[in-house]
């Protein structure tokens, strides 16, 4: 099995529901990836995976997550020099309004 020759940080976020915003500050130029637990796995193995983000040249960066599940955030430093502090934090979603019922 193959494994990265690179270091990374990882971020588990457990069970997300779609719509949910994800806010990840950098200290510097960094790959931002957030994935499914099985597209994480194979990141893991330096095997073929589906994230959505990128290169973050701005900080900080937003990722939505497209549908409910279990989801991770990567940061790492592949084809870029030096290291990236990151924090991550998750944005909650405005809750849909509530409709009342007249009496």
């Amino acid at each position: 099995m193959t494994k990265l020759k690179f270091n990374f940080t990882h971020y588990d976020l457990k069970q997300q529901r779609a719509g949910v915003t994800i806010e990840i500050t950098l200290s510097a130029v960094a790959n931002v990836r957030l994935m499914t637990d099985n597209n994480f796995q194979l990141y893991k193995e330096a095997m073929k995976h589906q994230f959505v983000g990128g290169v973050a040249r701005k900080s900080p960066i937003r990722l939505v997550i497209p549908q409910s599940s279990h989801w991770h955030v990567v940061v790492d430093m592949e084809g870029h020099h030096g290291h990236s502090e990151s924090s991550i934090r998750i944005v909650e979603t405005a809750a849909p309004p509530r409709f009342q019922s007249a009496s």
